[in-house]
């Protein structure tokens, strides 16, 4: 497993980066980020994500997590950093559990490589909905299932089963057995094996959106990730347009989508 994974001050450093750096230009190409701004991180792990965020002043910043032990890594971490008038909370919770008059409505919500871990993305782009502001924005970034790791693989302890690309997407039986055959821990399988079963596309996310009756403001496909400029040292490089509209086969280039979207005002 790398060493990133075990490393969470890393980590929580390396989104703060890579989001100040890529994340929140694009936010503010459709809204205005300053101290008036109230911000929702749903799954957010430490909070590094919201690092950004919080350096700027925001006057409410919220990070949902299910994770006892990240919270209480987040709240360590952000202490090294601490700041005056900075609004920041914690909520160790799952987010169906938590009700919406309780928080409160966002001017900006962001999950980022979190959506392809939720099962029924259906239901949760329904119900987070009830936490955005009217003329909020939503920030979501994941890796499209087919990519050459768009299982997670690099969470292997196996040093080749780490660096192998597009192995997740064999049969679930093979899959597994191969994991077994290079002593995988049952933690490690259980977790690729849910992160098999939780895929999303480009397509399916679409057609949520859709369905859900939200308007797309910006969306950015990579054929680079930007996270793997910290991670590899490796500079990001957007999709090609043509690659970007042909349905399926960009799944299986593309590394990561950025969206913006906001409610479809059209059908309130």
């Amino acid at each position: 497993m790398q060493e990133r994974h075990r490393n969470r001050e890393k980590y929580f450093v390396e989104q703060g980066i890579t989001t100040e750096k890529y994340v929140l230009p694009l936010i503010r190409e459709v809204k205005t980020v300053d101290k008036h701004t109230s911000v929702l991180e749903i799954g957010c792990g430490e909070g590094g994500n919201l690092i950004p965020f919080y350096k700027i002043g925001c006057k409410k910043i919220v990070g949902v997590d299910m994770s006892k032990s990240k919270i209480a890594n987040g709240v360590s971490l952000f202490e090294k950093i601490k700041q005056d008038d900075a609004g920041l909370e914690f909520v160790c919770n799952d987010i169906y559990n938590i009700k919406p008059e309780s928080l409160g409505q966002f001017d900006v919500i962001i999950t980022r490589d979190v959506l392809e871990h939720i099962h029924d993305q259906e239901k949760f782009m329904r119900f987070v909905k009830k936490f955005l502001a009217p003329k909020g924005v939503f920030f979501l970034g994941f890796p499209p299932w087919h990519n050459p790791f768009g299982g997670h693989q690099q969470m292997c302890n196996s040093r080749f089963l780490s660096k192998l690309p597009y192995f997740h997407i064999l049969p679930k039986a093979l899959y597994k057995l191969i994991l077994k055959i290079f002593s995988e821990s049952n933690s490690v399988i259980d977790g690729l094996l849910e992160i098999k079963d939780t895929a999303i596309t480009i397509e399916r996310f679409q057609k949520i959106l859709r369905t859900e009756k939200y308007r797309v403001k910006r969306k950015v496909f990579y054929f680079i990730n930007p996270n793997y400029e910290v991670k590899f040292g490796l500079r990001p490089k957007r999709a090609w347009k043509l690659i970007s509209s042909i349905p399926f086969l960009r799944n299986f280039i593309i590394t990561t989508n950025y969206y913006i979207i906001s409610k479809d005002v059209s059908s309130l």
